[in-house]
């Protein structure tokens, strides 16, 4: 295949300077020769249509933390597109023209990723898009979709059931949250959201929730070692001392789904919830998990949560407002889920 072809596109860049230090994201017009040499990080081109915003993304693009792997590097850890090139010799059956989508595996930390007109993968990355789904749909949901979906199915595989007693959202209001909620309720379990933003009740009620809690009420940690049991599960994007308090207050036998850390990334807390409850922590890995989870997941998505509601926890932003967007997810600003249009 010939990559000279594929020409020039728009990407948002994001590169370094003699020091080391990350400079300010820019958009610019690029090749794909610009970027990390072919054919070494990826044997299909695909046209991407849409991206998505998630916490990581903002931390990648304002240079917080260590996100960033390499240099010069296209951000964003979600795309859909379509694939316009196949390398010869490409395992699998991926053919020019299939819509597809793209999570994980590193694009957008080690391997430029959705935030450009053309994205260069791995064939093993890519899953087709499930039927019902188009791009900004797929992008909708993104990572942070596709991680709720694990995180529900986590807890029903280690056995949490509807009648078991309510099930926690925390984070709820974010993107992740707001799935999961979607999700839960859509399963017949009982969900209570938990949220810092009491203005958004209303929306968490819509999405399914039976009752809001404030999150101050988890995010002190635990009062003591063993709290009285309040919960049959969780989902929690948070991390740090809610995730402790979570832990300290599930019912016996129950699980807490641990997929995020914007409140911390260390947990205090005792062997007490584990020895005399048998409590679980379900540890939700959306980055390198296998394909046939990735499926399921994803065919889960398409067939449970409802168009209606998915709209109205999505928005739609031009790849230029990238960088605003990317301060507010951090801050706390976003609601649901925003969809980034790559050609906008």
């Amino acid at each position: 295949m010939d990559i000279d072809s594929i020409g020039s596109f728009r990407a948002l860049v994001v590169d370094r300077d003699a020091d080391g230090r990350q400079l300010p994201a820019a958009l610019r017009t690029v090749t794909l020769d610009d970027l990390p040499t072919w054919p070494d990080d990826g044997d299909v081109v695909v046209d991407v249509a849409y991206s998505s915003l998630n916490y990581k993304d903002g931390l990648a693009v304002l240079g917080k933390g260590t996100v960033l792997r390499r240099f010069p590097i296209v951000p964003g850890i979600d795309l859909a597109g379509t694939v316009r090139a196949v390398a010869d010799g490409t395992d699998g059956d991926v053919r020019v023209g299939d819509a597809v989508l793209v999570t994980g595996w590193g694009i957008g930390e080690t391997w430029s990723g959705g935030y450009g007109a053309v994205a260069r993968v791995r064939s093993g990355w890519i899953v087709p898009l499930p039927e019902g789904l188009d791009a900004r749909t797929a992008m909708a949901f993104g990572t942070a979709g596709f991680t709720a979906a694990l995180a529900v199915t986590a807890l029903e595989d280690h056995g949490v059931r509807p009648g078991d007693g309510d099930i926690v959202v925390t984070g709820a209001a974010g993107g992740v949250g707001s799935i999961a909620v979607a999700l839960l309720a859509a399963a017949g379990y009982r969900v209570l959201a938990s949220t810092g933003r009491p203005q958004e009740g209303d929306y968490l009620r819509a999405l399914g929730a039976a009752d809001v809690i404030d999150r101050a009420v988890l995010g002190g940690g635990p009062a003591q070692p063993l709290d009285k049991a309040r919960y049959a599960g969780a989902v929690d994007s948070v991390g740090g001392a809610t995730l402790a308090a979570l832990l300290a207050q599930t019912g016996v036998h129950g699980a807490v789904a641990s997929c995020g850390l914007a409140g911390g990334s260390e947990l205090h807390t005792t062997v007490f919830p584990f020895i005399l409850r048998g409590v679980s922590v379900l540890g939700i890995d959306s980055n390198t998990c296998p394909m046939d989870k990735r499926r399921a997941a994803w065919a889960r998505l398409a067939r449970d949560v409802p168009r209606d509601r998915l709209d109205d926890v999505t928005a739609v932003r031009p790849l230029g407002d990238i960088v605003a967007l990317a301060e507010a997810i951090l801050a706390g600003g976003v609601r649901g889920r925003v969809v980034v249009d790559v050609n906008a």
